[in-house]
């Protein structure tokens, strides 16, 4: 049975699906309209970075969607809730050949459409497949939003400026990846906020601030990038390879277990080396207040060593128009982004107090050594049968605190409620 209070698919749900579908075909689209253009007119450079881009992203998204195929499997009622589904169902070779030809997270979409309408318009059972299968989506999303999108935003950034001209296929690129960053940012808000309690009391004020603060700290990184590859595009390959096995480095260094796997993990703490080079997520649990000041103040100074440096190796000339601007709007720009993130944490963010085991009053009811698993998935009560731990491991590390430190913050009956 579908838990009402955290499985109940509805309209917006199915709303979201569907949008999310057209974002991706429209981010496709442009992909290949830009490609063609640059194929033409002879730029062969410029298309296979693109093209590049265009294949990296969609192999790690197909395997982070076969991994978690492969995952789900072993779910209870796994191929009861699939057997209608359109990729799910119970032929694993197909499911297999739909990713190899890279089609496995377009069916993903077609999915939870599917799943969605059964469940909204027929009024069938299986709500808490339907909503498990937004959040793989919107996981998924993120995934591909920044191993494609803000690389391709950085790259048709770069080319404008490099040219000092903008074509319309470019501004329709530039528009299509800005669209698919801010639908990210939207959808991935929400399905973190599905896991509260309260969520039904969620305002889009929220929502609007976690949105401003993402984009004025991704904005400036990307120009940045863009600005600092118009010297010499080696230099930012460096700079990248530089930069990313580091951050690689310190999502190891925080014990990480998202996937259920070594292989998979190990992808996992890759890609998020990779979002991490242009945005912050907390990826573990406790001290997300040190590690954030860390990561903002490391990207704050980088970002200013490629700004300076672009400063004094820019063509005076080309850039005479547009470099004073720049310079003095891009790290205004980032503080903004700081300070709207600030406001969100200190306004808008539903700080859970996740008590302990004995706290809770149930001690003797979880084995030894396993009140970390219970704590982890605990705002996920409400779904016995699909839960979604992927997400919820995120919506764990984002909103609830590393110890007991505040109770003011939820009453004890109310942290009853949550357990």
């Amino acid at each position: 049975m579908d838990s009402p209070m955290f499985s109940k698919y509805s309209w917006l749900d199915f709303l979201f699906s569907v949008v999310g579908v057209c974002t991706f075909l429209f981010d496709v689209g442009s992909d290949i309209w830009v490609a063609t253009e640059f194929y033409s007119r002879g730029d062969f450079f410029w298309f296979g970075v693109l093209i590049g881009l265009m294949v990296l992203s969609s192999v790690v998204v197909q395997m982070f969607s076969w991994f978690w195929f492969k995952y789900d499997r072993e779910l209870e009622g796994f191929d009861e809730q699939t057997a209608k589904n359109v990729l799910f169902g119970g032929c694993v070779k197909l499911s297999f050949l739909l990713h190899v030809l890279q089609l496995g997270f377009f069916c993903r979409h077609i999915s939870a459409i599917w799943q969605g309408f059964r469940v909204w318009w027929r009024q069938e059972q299986g709500s808490g497949y339907a909503v498990y299968l937004t959040h793989d989506l919107s996981m998924l999303r993120l995934i591909e939003t920044f191993c494609e999108s803000a690389p391709q935003l950085t790259l048709m950034t770069h080319i404008m400026l490099h040219t000092n001209k903008a074509r319309t296929v470019q501004c329709v690129s530039v528009v299509a990846s800005t669209t698919s960053i801010a639908w990210m940012v939207v959808d991935y808000h929400r399905s973190l906020r599905s896991f509260l309690p309260d969520k039904a009391k969620q305002g889009w004020g929220s929502a609007l601030v976690y949105f401003l603060w993402n984009l004025l700290l991704i904005a400036p990184r990307v120009a940045a990038v863009a600005l600092f590859a118009t010297i010499q595009p080696s230099y930012l390959a460096a700079h990248f390879l530089l930069i990313w096995p580091v951050l690689v480095f310190w999502v190891w260094r925080q014990e990480t277990d998202f996937m259920d796997s070594a292989g998979g993990e190990w992808l996992y703490r890759a890609t998020v080396g990779l979002i991490w080079y242009f945005s912050w997520f907390n990826v573990a649990e406790g001290g997300t207040r040190r590690r954030s000041i860390i990561y903002h103040s490391f990207m704050a100074t980088d970002g200013g060593i490629l700004l300076v440096t672009w400063w004094f190796y820019r063509d005076p000339v080309l850039t005479q128009s547009y470099a004073p601007i720049l310079l003095a709007t891009l790290p205004l720009t980032y503080l903004m982004g700081v300070l709207f993130k600030t406001l969100y944490y200190y306004c808008f963010h539903p700080t859970l107090w996740m008590p302990s085991v004995r706290e809770a009053g149930l001690e003797e009811e979880l084995p030894d050594g396993q009140e970390m698993v219970f704590r982890s998935i605990a705002l996920q009560t409400g779904t016995p049968r699909f839960r979604n731990k992927r997400m919820a491991s995120h919506a764990t590390h984002f909103y609830s605190e590393e110890e007991a430190r505040k109770p003011s913050k939820i009453n004890r009956r109310e942290a009853n409620a949550v357990v």
